[in-house]
């Protein structure tokens, strides 16, 4: 099975190693057919800290790395 990736903006970098991702999607109402945003917060693994505010980054699926750590950064 491939490895999902997602793209968002990290809004957290002060714990070590780990950022905070909020990935912005386009869903479809289901009644009224219109295309709502939803948002969701992702902590995800950052080895180098290399990371800052604002930065727009891809996310990718992996292994469990603690409790909530189920994703990596790819690329910034």
């Amino acid at each position: 099975m491939p490895r999902r990736v997602l793209e968002g903006t990290v809004v957290s970098n002060k714990a070590d190693k780990t950022v905070t991702v909020l990935v912005t999607r386009k869903v479809r109402h289901p009644v009224y057919k219109k295309y709502v945003l939803t948002s969701k917060k992702y902590a995800a693994h950052d080895e180098a800290n290399k990371c800052q505010e604002g930065d727009v980054v891809s996310i990718e699926e992996c292994r469990p790395i603690s409790k909530s750590k189920k994703w990596k950064v790819v690329g910034v």
